[in-house]
C-alpha cells in the first residue's frame, strides 16, 4: 500500500495575515499593487524588444519553422510581461499574432507582412496614452478583420 503524504507550505502573505497584528489583506494588496507598479516598466522593456524582434530583418539561414517559432515566442512574451499591467489590448494583438503563427504552413508560405504590420500595431499600441481608447480600439478592430480574413474560424471563436 502506497502512502501519499501532503505538505502544505504556506506563503508569506498568509503567514503575515495570520499573525496576531498581522497585515490585513487590504494592506497587502496595496503592497502587492506597489511591488507589481514597480515592474512596469521592466514589462514595458521587455514588450519592445520583443516588438522589435518582430520587425527585425529575419536571418535568412533560418528555415520557416525555426522562423515562425521565434516570431510565436516573441508574441507569447509580449502577453506574459503585458498581462499581469491590463494591457489588454497589446494582449489581444499578440494573441492574433500567436493565433495566425499557429496556423502558418510549416513548409513556407506564410505572408510575413501580417507579422510586421501586428507588431508596428503593438508598437503603437505600446507608445499610446491609456486614454487613447479611441485609437486601441480601431486598431484592435482592423488586427481583427486581418484575422477574419486569414483564419475564418477566428470569426466565430472572438464573437
Amino acid at each position: 500500500m502506497t502512502v501519499i503524504t501532503h505538505n502544505q507550505k504556506r506563503s508569506r502573505l498568509a503567514e503575515m495575515m495570520d499573525r496576531p497584528g498581522g497585515i490585513s489583506v487590504g494592506v497587502a494588496l496595496a503592497q502587492a499593487r506597489t511591488n507589481l507598479d514597480a515592474l512596469q516598466d521592466q514589462a514595458r522593456d521587455i514588450i519592445a524588444r520583443n516588438i522589435a524582434a518582430l520587425l527585425a530583418r529575419p536571418d535568412p539561414d533560418l528555415i520557416e519553422p525555426l522562423r515562425l517559432d521565434a516570431a510565436y515566442s516573441a508574441s507569447s512574451q509580449i502577453i506574459d510581461a503585458a498581462s499581469p499591467f491590463s494591457m489588454d489590448d497589446l494582449c489581444t494583438a499578440a494573441k492574433g499574432l500567436c493565433d495566425l503563427l499557429d496556423a502558418a504552413p510549416r513548409q513556407g508560405g506564410f505572408d510575413w507582412r501580417i507579422a510586421t504590420v501586428h507588431a508596428q500595431a503593438m508598437k503603437v499600441l505600446l507608445s499610446l496614452p491609456p486614454e487613447e481608447q479611441a485609437a486601441r480600439t480601431a486598431i484592435l478592430t482592423n488586427l481583427h478583420e486581418v484575422l477574419r480574413r486569414k483564419l475564418p474560424a477566428a470569426d466565430q471563436s472572438a464573437g
